[in-house]
């Protein structure tokens, strides 16, 4: 099976170039070079945890890297030590790469590929010990074009991270087709990092809702005037989606479906939230999808292989589908994404699913996003809590305003969703934190 870089270079010359915050590689220069200088070699045959900074490092190790190393385990930064302590005695690592240099170091060698890499991707979403999940570079990125994809040139950017499954299918998009890619920083305001995307061109993106949320919130979107904008990772509301339209009316929006067990399902290109009933079924093609007691279920040729560790759950049944654990239903011949099963809030026996109660409140113009959780109750178990963003207009209203804004959402929640689902306490808060995924964080997922 060939390498990533075997890949890129079947065609023809190598081309593509990676756009960090300070500084940018030319893949071509790694052609006849290594970044890695005299130390590939020592990487040969050995499980590899990749603990950069930054991303552009951890780019260009994925490059140098596949077919020489055995495994690669890509780690965030967000990790605690105790976590990255954990992840290598997992993953068996027995060497650590934590720095690359800035550019290529010009010397003779030969690019040998002795190695079938696994691509090990940790979990998100988890506030405990994420797991680890093994994944072969064919499996990423076997369903992905390959270059030429196209005579008009294209620019990849992303706000997710590349070593999280959503972030890497852009990172692979962008290589095997030699587009450039733009990489976001950890830390970076939005506003710099839609500066940089503009400047060098950027004509495709992605990132979660919540990221596309803030992108909205800073009032940034017309530094980039995009082609094409993708969603994954989270629930797309049609609220998101008709804002989006609006902020890019020239590009086409859709939203995708995957997750690091499962792999990429599906993307919708309609402007329409949720999905067509016509994609479920059992198929001999490359993704087939059932519903399954309310939840999704995806079988695919690329799911993940295993997990790492001493868990013995398998990665599918053995049918070969893997539970996604996300919660669907049909409305009006397509299904809609309600949460996830572990997110669900029972209040007095009955449940209620987050992102449903914060799609009503985000539907109003004047709120940017919301956080919708569980407050612990002696009668009910829990109540419905939910912490507010408002748009900058919005938050700067008095507090008699601000006291009907409260009373418009309670209002609309009341008119739309069952009584135990209406939040017996709303806030406005400044900020709703992400996690490295790009992810909201939800209490206990």
């Amino acid at each position: 099976m060939a390498s990533l870089w075997e890949s890129i270079s079947a065609s023809g010359p190598v081309a593509g170039v990676f756009r960090g915050r300070s500084h940018s590689v030319a893949l071509q220069d790694l052609a006849g070079s290594s970044i890695l200088g005299g130390n590939l070699e020592s990487f040969r045959g050995r499980s590899v945890l990749l603990a950069t900074r930054e991303q552009l490092a951890t780019a260009i190790a994925l490059l140098e890297l596949d077919g020489v190393a055995r495994r690669l385990v890509l780690c965030t930064p967000d990790l605690t030590p105790e976590h990255v302590a954990a992840v290598s005695a997992t993953a068996e690592a027995d060497c650590v790469l934590d720095s690359v240099a800035a550019v290529p170091v010009p010397q003779t060698f030969e690019r040998r590929t002795t190695e079938t890499t696994e691509w090990v991707l940790l979990t998100s979403g988890t506030t405990g010990m994420p797991k680890l999940v093994a994944h072969s570079f064919e499996s990423l990125g076997g369903g992905l074009p390959r270059q030429p994809v196209s005579t008009k040139p294209m620019v990849w950017s992303t706000f997710y991270d590349i070593r999280r499954y959503g972030g890497l299918q852009i990172y692979l998009r962008a290589v095997l087709s030699g587009c450039p890619l733009v990489l976001s920083s950890a830390g970076e305001p939005t506003r710099e990092f839609l500066a940089r995307a503009g400047a060098a061109g950027v004509t495709h993106i992605s990132g979660t809702p919540s990221h596309w949320r803030r992108a909205l919130m800073s009032g940034e979107t017309a530094l980039i005037a995009p082609e094409y904008v993708r969603l994954s990772g989270e629930v797309a509301d049609q609220t998101l989606l008709d804002n989006l339209r609006a902020a890019f009316p020239q590009a086409r929006i859709a939203h995708a479906f995957a997750s690091t067990e499962a792999g990429v399902a599906f993307d919708v290109n309609d402007g329409l939230a949720g999905f067509p009933e016509s994609l479920i079924g059992d198929s001999a093609g490359a993704v087939a999808m059932k519903v399954k007691d309310g939840t999704l279920w995806v079988r695919s040729q690329r799911s993940a292989m295993r997990y790492l560790g001493n868990t013995q759950t398998p990665i599918g049944s053995d049918d070969g589908y893997v539970d996604t654990g996300d919660l669907v239903e049909l409305t009006g011949g397509r299904f809609h994404f309600r949460g996830r099963k572990g997110g669900i809030i029972n209040v007095g026996g009955m449940k209620v699913y987050p992102e449903e109660v914060e799609s009503v409140l985000n539907a109003d113009p004047r709120v940017r996003m919301s956080l919708v959780k569980a407050r612990r109750n002696p009668l009910t178990g829990s109540l419905v809590v939910a912490d507010v963003v408002l748009t900058e207009s919005a938050g700067a209203a008095d507090v008699s305003t601000a006291d009907q804004i409260k009373s418009d959402l309670l209002s609309a929640c009341r008119r739309t969703l069952s009584a135990h689902k209406v939040p017996a306490l709303l806030r406005f808060v400044p900020a709703l934190e992400l996690n490295s995924a790009g992810k909201l964080v939800r209490p206990g997922a």
